[in-house]
């Protein structure tokens, strides 16, 4: 990062209370993406409009980069309590909020225990559907008659089947007009609704032809990528993952459900497998995984990737990098893991990656291995292999 880069300002959320400048984790002055969208400036516009009494207990469900909940942490309210199943997300919260000279929110993430009473709910409408259902069956029993709930989220992201979860476990639903291209939810809550258990984490069989895990039991929390099935390029990954390499010091990066991982510990008896994702219910999948079908050495964290984990201390990674945030598609994720594998491989290490073809992840590992192996492919997938080697050129981000 230049001097330029550390001298550029944060961009800025004008809100009814302040202007806040805020940025997203980790904080890079070249990614053209904010921390905020038409769906955080609605929702708080609504709620100063409206006059809604923020001073009761207000919980913020799935804020992104923590525009809403530094926001309400200025709002003259109580500080509010922020759920979030984003490592990465919480990181830019607590920035934000020191940025802005600000303090209070409790930051929970989707594994903690909800809040006990909740006056004002406020949802941000998630990717995921299944992710959306868990946290509304979990913060259920703390709404009451008189709380005002209401979710955001920009048009594309909010669909019947949206509307209807919200119906269905809280009361009856409706939405707002659309607003540059955003809109409200906005739902009555009805205590008499019985809307049944919640169906989270979920568990299924694996199919054969997959390796040692064939028919085995995977776990799935809400939320995780294909969470109901198996998905075709980690089936694709699993057919071509290395074997009885002699790795000690094995990394599933972005482990989502662990599948990956718990393969790699079954092929390396002995092995300490480290299981990392900046999702935690993705976390608890793996943990959850892992021990039904594994024992040994294994270690479970949400965090940003490999950060912290020692340079030089890793035998081979194994990667299946997401190509999303949110719903943008960027590299920058891919680029950021490869980065961080480079730098925990030990020398003569290995970094293995599944990914769709056209996304070209060959170059990037030339750019920072100098070799890139094409292990398997088929017309959409390919597995590349990655050598550290002792000395070399650094790559850097085109």
């Amino acid at each position: 990062m230049n001097r330029t880069d550390k001298a550029a300002p944060a961009p800025v959320l004008t809100t009814p209370w302040s202007d806040l400048a805020l940025t997203r984790h980790p904080e890079d002055p070249r990614d053209p993406l904010r921390a905020w969208d038409a769906a955080d400036s609605y929702l708080l516009k609504h709620l100063a409009e409206q006059g809604v009494d923020l001073s009761g207990s207000v919980v913020v469900v799935g804020d992104r980069w923590g525009a809403l909940g530094t926001a309400l942490a200025g709002a003259g309210g109580r500080a509010p309590t922020v759920i979030s199943d984003s490592y990465l997300g919480g990181q830019a919260t607590r920035t934000n909020l020191e940025r802005n000279g600000l303090s209070g929110p409790a930051l929970l993430t989707t594994q903690d225990a909800p809040p006990s009473r909740a006056d004002v709910l406020l949802v941000r409408v998630p990717k995921s559907l299944a992710l959306l259902e868990d946290q509304l069956h979990r913060l259920r029993p703390a709404v009451h008659a008189d709380t005002v709930v209401v979710g955001t989220g920009m048009v594309k992201e909010i669909h019947t089947s949206t509307l209807q979860l919200f119906e269905r476990i809280i009361g009856p639903t409706r939405t707002s007009l659309a607003e540059k291209k955003a809109r409200l939810i906005l739902t009555t809550p009805d205590p008499s609704l019985t809307p049944g258990p919640n169906p989270w984490p979920h568990r299924y069989a694996l199919p054969d032809g997959i390796g040692p895990l064939s028919g085995r039991t995977v776990v799935n929390h809400a939320g995780v990528f294909c969470a109901e099935h198996l998905d075709i390029g980690t089936r694709f990954f699993l057919q071509h993952l290395p074997r009885a390499t002699g790795a000690r010091r094995i990394v599933d990066l972005g482990c989502g459900n662990g599948i990956v991982g718990t393969t790699a510990a079954l092929t390396h008896p002995g092995a300490e497998v480290l299981f990392t994702d900046e999702s935690y219910q993705a976390v608890a999948s793996a943990e959850a995984t892992y021990r039904e079908n594994a024992s040994g050495a294994a270690r479970f964290r949400a965090a940003d990737g490999l950060e912290g984990v020692p340079d030089g201390s890793v035998d081979l990674v194994l990667n299946n990098p997401p190509f999303h945030s949110h719903q943008a598609t960027t590299d920058a994720t891919a680029w950021r893991m490869f980065t961080q594998a480079r730098a925990a491989l030990a020398p003569g290490g290995e970094l293995w990656v599944v990914g769709n073809r056209h996304l070209g992840y060959h170059l990037k590992l030339r750019r920072l291995f100098g070799n890139s192996e094409l292990v398997a492919g088929d017309p959409k997938f390919v597995v590349l292999k990655a050598v550290k080697q002792a000395s070399g050129a650094r790559g850097r981000r085109k």
